[in-house]
């Protein structure tokens, strides 16, 4: 185990995670790091960011956070000092390579031909195949220096999907930002500029913010803070989205209603048998109350109605598809008091100096356009790939990453993707995964034949399809919220620990896990 080289590309929350329990397996991974620090997109981001998952959900299993911080939701400096924490703690830094950018990868020693014709994944179903095995070309570069090619065993891609290469809107000819004299930016180039900066920049500007999601929410409550209704931002939002104030509905915490392992009985499930069919089958009309009792809640408390904001979709299709935020404080305030004026339109075009929404007739002057659209994390994958194969197979038509257990690419060998797919904390859920391929590169499991993986592969598609809203294409996002449990019990079935964590037959049903229920996951199955 000592002579096998294990590459981690990337050092933020995925790759801090994959370092730590690569080194408990008796590893000694190498992690080159693009950035001159840990922490991924919480290092550079806006000034008004904060978590969406209560601290207690976005922690590691292992280390808590510390005392000082009592906040229920941790501001995005705070995150970053627990995550630079963490490494410190469990001496992870030595192995980042910082300043050092993964260019491309490619893998040698075994034909095209050879691999297509494999049954089990690396030819064994093993991490690191076995006799015929090829290797990984690893090529790195720090700013302007010569590429760097370093021979490794297997590669961890921890480059997340929300970060790197910005997704920017399409537009016809001489209607996209090219006609435009004012500025035009993307919600990252935003973040990197820090808050001095990001506020100047803004400051007695008309700014146009393309998006609903949480980047778009707070650049424009950042904007309607400094500038007020004397230059109001206008957001063009092209989906409605159920956002909210607090994770509350009715007095009950939306967690119970959808996220309990009693809540993922309401519904359909990959792989989950004729019985749990059945009760999903019968109890799917408690599912719908638990839909329309949220719902009315925040169309209750929230003035969706009043600015024509309510969603198409229903509330489960965005919770499905990871697509809820928590609104910034007093939004609907800014918008009663007309420091942010929001456009909802499925399409826009460009002129001199003005904007005009779909089915509007009057233009909005604007100086700054910013994009808060997210990102193109298919496409990144697919760049880092040397091989035009590996680049073809890697995302779906769907743009998805389909993925075995949301980490192993059947036909990709001896590499591994954690953080593509999207779970309530996403630290919590990259750790497991983490826990999960560490076992498996210490021979702790082998994976089934391809074709098997491909078929459950295929499950888990069709419950995204039909959970997460296939008529808008939702379901591309790869998340695994609405049956989380049921995924984590998977990952925990695969290392030999039992899933039910939870003391007592009716909490384990009733209360949602959190990361401190699967704390000395390892312990326990060594005893």
């Amino acid at each position: 185990m000592e002579n096998k080289r294990v590459c981690i590309v990337g050092a933020g929350v995925s790759g801090l995670a994959a370092c730590k329990q690569v080194l408990e397996r008796g590893f000694l991974p190498v992690v080159f790091e693009a950035d001159r620090n840990v922490g991924g997109v919480w290092r550079r981001t806006m000034a008004s960011t904060r978590l969406q998952t209560a601290r207690w959900d976005y922690q590691f299993t292992d280390f808590g956070w510390p005392e000082t911080v009592t906040e229920v939701l941790p501001n995005h400096a705070q995150v970053w000092e627990y995550l630079e924490s963490y490494a410190q703690r469990f001496d992870l830094l030595r192995h980042v390579r910082f300043g050092k950018k993964v260019v491309g990868v490619e893998y040698v020693g075994v034909t095209e031909e050879e691999m297509k014709a494999w049954d089990l994944w690396s030819g064994t179903g093993g991490a690191f195949g076995g006799r015929r095995r090829g290797v990984w070309h690893v090529m790195v570069q720090h700013e302007d220096e010569p590429v760097e090619v370093h021979v490794m065993d297997f590669i961890i891609l921890c480059i997340g999907r929300n970060s790197g290469l910005p997704n920017i809107p399409t537009f016809p000819k001489n209607k996209g930002h090219e006609v435009f004299k004012g500025k035009v930016i993307h919600s990252m180039d935003y973040s990197n500029m820090g808050s001095t900066a990001a506020a100047e920049l803004v400051k007695g500007k008309r700014v146009i913010v393309v998006g609903y999601v949480k980047s778009a929410l707070d650049i424009a409550a950042e904007c309607a803070n400094i500038n007020g209704s004397k230059y109001p931002c206008t957001m063009i939002i092209r989906s409605k989205r159920w956002n909210v104030n607090t994770f509350l509905a009715w007095g009950i915490p939306i967690h119970y209603m959808f996220l309990s392992r009693f809540s993922e009985l309401l519904r359909h499930k990959p792989g989950e048998g004729l019985m749990l069919s059945l009760i999903a089958t019968l109890l799917s009309p408690l599912l719908w109350i638990f839909i329309k009792l949220t719902e009315s809640y925040l169309l209750k408390t929230i003035p969706m109605k009043k600015y024509e904001m309510v969603p198409e979709q229903s509330f489960f299709e965005d919770v499905s598809s990871g697509l809820i935020s928590q609104l910034p404080e007093s939004f609907y305030d800014k918008v009663e008091e007309g420091s942010i004026i929001l456009k909802p339109s499925k399409a826009f075009e460009f002129y001199k100096d003005r904007i005009l929404a779909e089915g509007e007739t009057t233009p909005i002057e604007t100086d700054l356009v910013i994009y808060a659209t997210g990102f193109n994390g298919a496409q990144k994958i697919r760049n880092i790939f040397i091989s035009p194969w590996f680049q073809e197979i890697v995302a779906g038509t769907d743009a998805a990453i389909p993925l075995y257990r949301e980490c192993i690419h059947p036909h990709i060998p001896q590499m591994a993707i954690i953080g593509y797919s999207e779970g309530t904390s996403d630290l919590f859920t990259s750790e497991l995964r983490a826990r999960w391929l560490a076992c498996f590169l210490d021979d702790g499991f082998v994976l089934p034949s391809r074709r098997s993986m491909e078929k459950d592969m295929m499950e888990w598609d069709r419950h995204y399809k039909k959970y997460g809203g296939s008529s808008s294409k939702f379901y591309r996002r790869s998340s695994i919220i609405s049956i989380q449990t049921w995924y984590h019990d998977q990952l925990c079935r695969d290392m030999g620990c039992n899933p039910r964590r939870k003391k007592g037959f009716l909490k384990d049903l009733f209360v949602p896990y959190s990361p401190a229920d699967y704390a000395g996951l390892e312990f326990e199955k060594k005893q």
